[in-house]
């Protein structure tokens, strides 16, 4: 086994720290060590936490994370943050969320850059949390960027999607496309001390009644006062009951067979277009249509067919 990979199955942090770096950079060591990987995660819990800016998504992390920890479980936390334009890193860090569980050895926080996703997820926020899994943590949370209906494939990684809104986010929700709402399997109202919480509870009931829902899970609506933990435990239940219903439910189960066909596929365009790009460096052939799309003496439309039948 890699001596690395070796540390981080140990509980070795700084280990695991490197080896999402290795898997961020998509080194060769870590796609060698993918497979190997998969083979030995343990089926952590996977819930997934977005929602605009502002609305106290890191807070109700911070409380969830505590309560999970008091239950003796180990989490892990991968904050997808907006990337920078100059080096693609996270803006936001790490050593800015969650300061009091920094000494807990049960608790990893991690934050990732979007690096330009069109659905806010970093492309190797799968790998990084199939690591976390087979590192031997229960539970992962995905807290996303938060830019509105962008987030739509954080249901594609995660069993259960909690969508977080506050009382003032009535008028943008009513300009907002329908699939932030519609991948909710629990909204959160956090901030519920302020005007208009139960308003928005109520219109979000309404809409989910209206709304064609999953057979069997009507989508609950909690209300939240994160920074002094009121609704948090409520949350955790409820997050834990979908858990428990997905275990069992066909469509979800369903779901996730053509989820993992279409990560299979995206795979095989990564594998695909990695090797093109490396073909072109070395073949001649590829080489001069590349130079003849450039100099634009080439259609690019015709150039695709003819560097395909040089597989």
């Amino acid at each position: 086994m890699d001596q690395l990979l070796k540390k981080v199955y140990s509980g070795d942090i700084r280990a695991l720290s490197r080896f999402i770096t290795e898997i961020e950079s998509r080194s060769a060591n870590s796609l060698k060590l993918m497979p190997e990987i998969y083979d030995a995660r343990k089926g952590a819990l996977c819930v997934g936490v977005t929602g605009p800016p502002g609305a106290g998504k890191s807070t109700i992390v911070d409380q969830l994370t505590s309560l999970i920890r008091k239950a003796g479980k180990k989490v892990a936390v991968i904050a997808i943050d907006p990337s920078s334009p100059f080096s693609g890193g996270a803006v936001l860090g790490d050593r800015i969320r969650m300061q009091r569980h920094a000494t807990d050895a049960g608790v990893f926080i991690r934050s990732l850059g979007s690096r330009g996703s069109h659905g806010g997820l970093s492309r190797a926020t799968r790998d990084i949390a199939c690591l976390l899994d087979a590192a031997g943590f229960d539970w992962i949370i995905v807290e996303t960027v938060g830019v509105g209906q962008t987030e739509l494939d954080i249901m594609e990684l995660a069993t259960t999607t909690v969508v977080v809104l506050v009382p003032e986010a009535g008028d943008m929700i009513q300009t907002m496309k329908a699939g932030l709402t519609e991948i909710a399997d629990i909204f959160v109202v956090n901030k519920a001390d302020r005007s208009g919480a139960d308003q928005m509870a109520q219109w979000l009931t309404a809409s989910v009644e209206l709304g064609t829902r999953r057979a069997g899970w009507q989508t609950p609506v909690m209300l939240t006062n994160a920074p002094i933990g009121a609704g948090i435990s409520e949350l955790l239940t409820k997050i834990m009951n979908h858990q428990d219903f997905v275990s069992s439910d066909e469509n979800h189960l369903k779901r996730q067979k053509e989820m993992r066909a279409a990560e299979f596929l995206e795979m095989c365009r990564e594998a695909l277009g990695q090797k093109l790009f490396e073909k072109a460096g070395t073949s001649k052939s590829i080489s001069k249509v590349v130079t003849q799309v450039v100099e634009g003496k080439e259609n690019p439309y015709r150039a695709v067919p003819k560097v395909l039948k040089l597989f």
